[in-house]
């Protein structure tokens, strides 16, 4: 692999731009790139979120440069063409190397080649235009090790294939600032979900929260604010409901100083696994393949099998797009199951 690292680099930019989980599932692979070129600055290319989370937290990221909305590359509906003065810019900087870790490179390869870079690396779906060094996209690989592929293109790897996030003072004097003191052997639950098919019942969330006999926490966003408030009002015991009460930093910090995190598939699941805190997740099988935990020591999957809409007994089992967009396809996973799991890591 070292045959393939790149003389004389001092600039790479990487492009994972996306949500929360895309960033997290992708720091395996970019802290490999840190350690291939230990001289170079890594810039990523993103969004306004990942400048203030990433400002003045350790880590392989030297710096972000910001993208506007651009459909395909920073904004997956609803963005852009790209503005000339973004090439211009991003040109200006003279990057050695570009790597692209987004997607099948269909609408961000072109953008990627734009830049001027000495040598572009990346994926390639049949139809994306081709970079210098590239892997095919293949459907039905797990993203962290697709990225770490990705690395491998420039002379990158490591055994380490769980990601690692530091948590800093920012973070924990937010957290004391917002929530106060926290109790001792804190669990925290956060049953919410982009997709709401990938969401565990709210009741099953409930039990689990009570059986455990622990502090409780039930964290989500404003948008899930309707299952977050349903999980608490099931809870035969009370907890605490923290709803876009925390940027992104204030909430590692609060995964950080739990015990334990439960969680459907979700950016907080891998924010949380990221701080060192132990996970039980709730995962759809084919979401197991591409986003999961790939260790066991301190993260347990529980996995549903679900092939077929519950709803309707039809369904696609890539897209679940039959139009039901309300039934849950994990909701077979058993409420036992998940406590057993929860125990073992709390002791």
């Amino acid at each position: 692999m070292t045959g393939l690292l790149v003389e004389g680099v001092e600039r790479i930019a990487v492009l994972p731009a996306g949500v929360l989980a895309d960033l997290l599932i992708a720091l395996p692979a970019l802290d490999a790139l840190k350690r291939a070129y230990p001289a170079a600055a890594i810039t990523l290319l993103g969004r306004d979120w990942h400048t203030r989370f990433l400002r003045n937290r350790p880590g392989p990221v030297h710096d972000v440069v910001p993208l506007p909305p651009i459909s395909g590359v920073s904004s997956s509906v609803g963005g852009g063409a790209v503005p000339d003065e973004v090439y211009d810019d991003l040109r200006s900087r003279r990057f050695d190397v570009v790597v692209q870790m987004h997607g099948g490179g269909r609408d961000c390869n072109p953008f990627v080649r734009r830049l001027g870079a000495r040598l572009t690396a990346g994926l390639c779906a049949p139809d994306a235009e081709r970079l210098d060094r590239w892997i095919p996209y293949i459907d039905h690989q797990h993203e962290t090790l697709r990225s770490l592929e990705v690395a491998g293109l420039v002379g990158a790897g490591t055994a380490d294939v769980e990601p690692h996030l530091s948590v800093i003072r920012e973070d924990w004097s937010e957290l004391n600032r917002r929530l106060g003191r926290l109790p001792k052997g804190l669990v925290a639950i956060h049953p919410g979900a982009p997709d709401p098919r990938r969401r565990w019942p709210p009741e099953c969330f409930a039990e689990v929260a009570d059986r455990l006999g622990r502090p409780v926490v039930v964290t989500g966003t404003e948008s899930e604010r309707d299952v977050v408030e349903r999980v608490a009002a099931a809870m035969k015991r009370p907890g605490h409901v923290v709803i876009d009460e925390l940027s992104v930093g204030g909430l590692a910090a609060l995964y950080a100083a739990c015990d334990l995190v439960v969680s459907n598939e979700s950016g907080p699941r891998h924010l949380a696994a990221a701080t060192g805190t132990p996970t039980v997740g709730v995962y759809w099988c084919g979401d197991l393949i591409s986003r999961g935990p790939l260790s066991r020591g301190m993260h347990r999957p529980l996995i549903s099998w679900t092939i077929q809409c519950p709803a309707c007994d039809g369904g696609s089992v890539g897209s679940l797009g039959c139009g039901h967009r309300s039934a849950s396809w994990v909701a077979g996973v058993t409420v036992d199951d998940v406590l057993e799991q929860a125990q073992d890591l709390l002791r």
